[in-house]
């Protein structure tokens, strides 16, 4: 008898349900819109280490049976753009905050918070870098595109910075076709709503499919 992917558990399944679709015979079926490869993986935050672990499960598995699978970890990618900014914008920046957090600890937040977004979550912030690296990727294995994945993870890392359903929409057609999974710490409120981290107001903009 052959053992599951992955065992029994409401995580397990989500993990479960999304590689059955990724791996339809017929083609990736994450999504119900044509044309539109992006799946949600919601999960709570409390559960990101084991999420990780059925990551690793997951892209070994297609890696083994002739995927193409792209890690891309948000954090990384803030810490990236934070470091290419002038040294003297991030010095003054950081002392800004604690000024107005000394005065405000809720005015420091929103400060840095704005700081940051506006640096991210444009068009060209994160969801750039996203295209990029499956850009890179599509160029370097231009045979393997209809067996290729891209994870977006490490989203805890960026807020309370980012949107997800930002970077979303930001990043649609940008993709080469590729089947993209968001990995999305929080709370899933209805069958559309979303709550990042389980502290943001619950965002019903979201297309993609919901795995959870």
């Amino acid at each position: 008898m052959t053992e599951p992917l992955f065992p029994h558990g409401r995580l397990s399944e989500a993990f479960a349900d999304l590689h059955r679709d990724l791996v339809h015979d017929d083609g990736p079926r994450i999504s119900t819109m044509r044309n539109y490869r992006f799946a949600i993986l919601q999960y709570e935050p409390k559960d990101e280490f084991a999420v990780r672990g059925f990551v690793r499960t997951l892209t070994k598995d297609l890696i083994g049976n002739g995927w193409v699978t792209i890690s891309i970890n948000l954090k990384k990618l803030l810490l990236e753009r934070i470091r290419e900014r002038d040294p003297q914008w991030a010095a003054d920046t950081i002392a800004r905050e604690k000024r107005l957090a000394a005065r405000d600890p809720e005015r420091g937040l929103r400060f840095i918070s704005d700081e940051i977004t506006t640096l991210v979550e444009v068009p060209d912030g994160l969801a750039a870098d996203c295209a990029r690296l499956i850009g890179e990727h599509v160029d370097r294995n231009p045979d393997s595109v209809d067996r290729m994945l891209a994870v977006i993870g490490r989203a805890g890392g960026v807020y309370p910075f980012f949107r997800s359903s930002a970077l979303l929409r930001h990043l649609d057609g940008r993709t080469h076709g590729v089947p993209v999974v968001l990995l999305y710490p929080g709370e899933r409120r209805g069958p559309t709503s979303l709550s990042f981290m389980g502290q943001v107001d619950p965002d019903a903009d979201y297309r993609p499919r919901i795995y959870s």
